[in-house]
């Protein structure tokens, strides 16, 4: 039974956390909480315990297991959710322990997932990654009809339930794998067409939460999902975005990142997070207001890292500032570049900041300078017109034109070669 189809049944829900000194295994209550009420589960109460490692087979271990089945009893629990990645045979342990369905982190971020999917591909990406945790979960159901006999009417396929289960899998998974290779190969044309018009594409990523879309939206007057919750974003946006007359640029919001992300979400989204690799440019939105940030940061780094992307230039926009006390601000590294920006996307304070910095950044790659032209080279200003490259203009009294202009290296580069050489000698 997948996931979405579990958070349906019950919603009524006991949570349990258990402080690890192991890190790899230690997770955020507060962030948990977060999921669940995202996921539309109601919280009954949370059953903490500690220990130096998890159990091997009850991972909370067996005393703790027989508490919480008393929990379960008096609250009338639909459903107990763990705020750690269980392993199939710790789940299925403690389901029969507790008799009650066990759901996990992993299992509790792909129903949510699983909820938020809007577009054909994001369905399909979470419906593989929710087959791929689903086939690490399969157990022996039919143990009657284990190994068919033989005889007449009960000749079988000679094979277990268990692995045809696997066999039915595996070929649904195939079948997802060619259908988001499609949607790979169309993401990439589109990225082809943009690298040939030299359009910049800047990728705003960072934790959940943070406020990726109300930045997005701020900057690009769009209507983005805003909802104070994890994942509220899902799918991919992209838009595209005026800086000046001589600029303009593509930004794509995508998924937010979270501790802990499941590593089959990460390699089923990745030709969505393909968008972030390939970019000129990220914006890492970091929440200012939030105590954490520091162990978000190096979260979203570390997926960075992972999908490739921890190359691309990076530049830290500190959103809710309103929330911090803290005015709008440009910090600069050592080298002068632009390091991090500190601004509101919901109050608006610091985006003329954000802006003025991606023309600084992206303006590298533009010619600037004056021309004097002839009365006679009206076809040559006619054109400069056309390209949206003349940013003043005045006529002295013999006529001639002095344009002050600023285009891209490639537009001056499409001019004849006289007026490509007349040009360069003047532009710089």
């Amino acid at each position: 039974m997948l996931d979405k189809e579990r958070a349906q049944i019950g919603q009524r829900a006991i949570l349990v956390h258990m402080d690890v000194h192991d890190e790899s295994h230690r997770e955020d209550l507060a962030e948990f909480q977060q999921l669940v009420l995202s996921s539309g589960a109601q919280i009954l109460v949370i059953a903490t315990s500690s220990r130096q490692r998890p159990d091997p087979k009850y991972f909370i271990g067996s005393g703790k297991a027989k508490e919480i089945h008393q929990l379960v009893e008096q609250y009338d629990a639909d459903l107990v959710l763990f705020n750690h990645a269980l392993q199939a045979s710790q789940e299925r342990n403690l389901e029969k322990m507790i008799e009650c369905r066990v759901l996990d982190r992993t299992g509790l971020i792909l129903d949510i997932f699983a909820q938020r999917a809007r577009t054909f591909e994001g369905k399909l990406q979470v419906e593989l990654a929710q087959l791929k945790h689903l086939s690490t979960r399969l157990v022996r159901g039919w143990t009657h009809l284990e190994r068919q006999k033989g005889g007449i009417g009960l000749r079988g396929p000679g094979e277990t339930q268990l692995e045809t289960d696997r066999r039915l899998l595996s070929i649904r998974i195939k079948q997802i794998n060619k259908r988001l290779e499609k949607v790979r190969k169309q993401r990439q044309q589109g990225r082809q067409s943009r690298q040939k018009a030299e359009v910049a594409t800047i990728s705003v990523v960072g934790y959940t939460n943070a406020g990726k879309s109300s930045l997005f939206n701020r900057l690009t007057e769009d209507d983005v999902y805003v909802q104070d919750q994890l994942f509220a974003t899902l799918d991919p946006t992209l838009r595209r975005l005026i800086l000046s007359k001589d600029l303009t640029v593509i930004f794509a919001d995508t998924v937010g990142f979270i501790r802990h992300l499941p590593h089959d979400l990460v390699e089923a989204f990745r030709s969505t997070l393909q968008e972030t690799t390939e970019a000129q440019l990220l914006l890492h939105v970091i929440d200012a207001a939030d105590d954490n940030r520091q162990a978000n940061i190096h979260e979203v780094d570390s997926v960075l890292k992972q999908i490739h992307a921890d190359q691309v230039p990076c530049i830290q926009v500190m959103n809710k500032i309103d929330l911090s006390g803290t005015s709008p601000r440009v910090d600069r590294g050592d080298d002068g570049q632009i390091k991090r920006i500190w601004l509101s996307a919901q109050t608006g304070a610091g985006l003329d900041l954000l802006k003025q910095a991606l023309l600084e950044r992206f303006r590298e790659n533009m010619v600037a300078g004056e021309l004097c032209l002839q009365p006679e080279q009206t076809r040559l200003r006619a054109r400069l017109f056309e390209m949206g490259a003349v940013e003043q203009e005045t006529i002295d009294e013999r006529g001639c034109f002095h344009l002050a202009v600023r285009m891209r290296q490639r537009d001056l580069k499409a001019f004849d070669d006289a007026e490509y050489l007349f040009m360069q000698a003047v532009l710089c």
